[in-house]
């Protein structure tokens, strides 16, 4: 993409949204990590029906420590990978008790020595606990930067750090935001919704036009093949 491409596709996105916010549900910065731990191959929908309950009882890592290994796998057991899970974020809230006087660190390095979270569980915490301009990259992410041009990259790392070269600084704090939500509800792994993406005319995707007209992707294969 050209900047006045990238220009284009964030200024529409943001007067579409002004204000983006992620999905999950959270009471103050101790409980984003956990939801956000929880995400990993997991639906914010799911992580959502299964914290509702537990963040009326848990919003320390104190009472998560109380709460104990078990009870937490009671509360996640319908989460993909809740034994694992469950065993990290114990292991991580004895740690923020232990060397950070129970508070969520405000720096990605050290959150990623934290059992169970990674450099996107990171960015997540950063940007939306602590309003840092941080780009978590994730599948529908990863996705979209490719698929539009707006970033090619082979690794999660290598699009989020060509993201950060490209995206205006005024964009950056809800980038990340506009993107994902832009990758789960418009442009979608198997189906792109071509015909009413708002930012079509933004996008360097060869397929888009074949994909905005009804019949006409069923067409040009054809004539590929």
């Amino acid at each position: 993409m050209t900047r006045k491409q990238v220009e284009g596709f964030f200024s529409t996105l943001q007067a579409l949204n002004p204000e983006p916010k992620g999905e999950l549900e959270y009471v103050n910065a101790y409980t984003l990590l956990v939801a956000v731990a929880l995400s990993a191959q997991a639906t914010d929908t799911g992580v959502n029906k299964a914290t509702r309950a537990l963040f009326q009882r848990v919003d320390t890592p104190e009472k998560m420590l109380e709460l104990g290994e078990e009870g937490l796998r009671q509360h996640i057991r319908t989460i993909g990978l809740f034994n694992t899970k469950a065993k990290n974020i114990i292991a991580l809230s004895q740690i923020l008790v232990r060397d950070y006087n129970s508070t969520v660190p405000r720096n990605r390095d050290i959150l990623e020595t934290l059992p169970g979270v990674g450099r996107k569980t990171a960015n997540v915490v950063l940007n939306i606990a602590f309003g840092e301009p941080t780009i978590a990259v994730d599948t529908h992410l990863f996705r979209v930067a490719n698929r539009t041009g707006m970033a090619a990259g082979k690794t999660p790392l290598a699009v989020e750090k060509m993201l950060e070269t490209v995206i205006p600084a005024r964009f950056r704090q809800h980038a990340h935001h506009w993107l994902i939500l832009h990758g789960r509800y418009i442009c979608k792994a198997r189906t792109p919704a071509c015909d009413r993406c708002p930012v079509r005319e933004w996008c360097n995707w060869p397929e888009r036009e074949a994909k905005a007209i009804p019949g006409k992707a069923q067409s040009a294969s054809r004539s590929r093949s």
